[in-house]
């Protein structure tokens, strides 16, 4: 509780830190106007009348439901590739034998396109929820796996052996040594797949099922329906923008403070 309440107590440090990505941002939105100026509305609306898109879209009710459908899909993938991954990367990070066979398949996993796996799962279960979770899991669960090995394949030899030397209880050397490196690497890692879960959840969603977010920016793309895919896209951007840095990003300094 009380890791929590001091999340709570520096909320707004977190908040101001990020007034320059909020910047980023309208300069963005200043660069988009002026493309809308050069090509036209059907090529890149206004952000004004994306925005409008956007408003008319969160006053509909249908749409709450198509993302948080997309978002159940996204997060179940998320949160399975990160058991998966995190738990089989920390045990092959530990033995150097399953470390060295593991590679061939990570980077077979790596190197095959979204796009493949979509194609496969769409053979394998049809057009489902099997189909969208199981692509999530397939491109996140590499990510995961190599952060979690590299952590474990990096601790200190010197600081592991003062360690045992100095016979400390197995919960200090977990949580004081082993668990604050480790968390270093799985962390960026998480994010990183997170990042691809939602980029991938769309992208399965658009080739491979009548609902979701995905299924909304098919449906925008036939109907040559420019402001409304935009509209969308932005919900996903802000859905990712508020998962990192509200959520994610105050607990990460956090479990990280020990760097300072």
């Amino acid at each position: 509780m009380k890791f929590i309440f001091k999340i709570l107590k520096d909320f707004p440090k977190y908040l101001f830190s990020g007034l320059t990505s909020i910047a980023s941002i309208f300069l963005f939105i200043a660069l988009w106007d002026m493309a809308n100026q050069l090509y036209g509305t059907l090529v890149l609306p206004s952000p004004k009348e994306t925005f409008i898109t956007l408003y008319e879209l969160l006053n509909d009710e249908i749409i709450y439901g198509e993302i948080k459908l997309t978002i159940y899909r996204a997060f179940y993938g998320f949160f399975l590739s990160l058991i998966i991954g995190t738990i089989l990367g920390v045990l092959a990070g530990f033995f150097v034998t399953a470390s060295i066979m593991s590679r061939p398949i990570v980077t077979i996993l790596v190197g095959m396109p979204p796009i493949a796996w979509i194609v496969l799962a769409m053979i394998w279960f049809g057009i489902s929820d099997k189909t969208v979770i199981f692509t999530v899991v397939i491109a996140s669960f590499p990510i995961i796996f190599v952060g979690s090995l590299q952590g474990t394949r990096t601790l200190d030899s010197d600081l592991k052996e003062m360690a045992q030397s100095f016979n400390l209880p197995f919960k200090m050397k977990l949580f004081d040594i082993y668990f604050p490196h480790i968390f270093s690497y799985v962390f960026p890692a998480w994010v990183s797949a997170l990042g691809m879960s939602w980029k991938i959840i769309v992208m399965a969603e658009l080739l491979s099922s009548n609902s979701g977010i995905g299924a909304q920016l098919a449906i925008a793309r036939s109907l040559l329906d420019t402001p409304t895919a935009l509209a969308l896209v932005i919900i996903m951007i802000g859905s990712l923008l508020f998962i990192e840095y509200i959520i994610l990003e105050p607990i990460k300094r956090e479990v990280e403070s020990w760097r300072d």
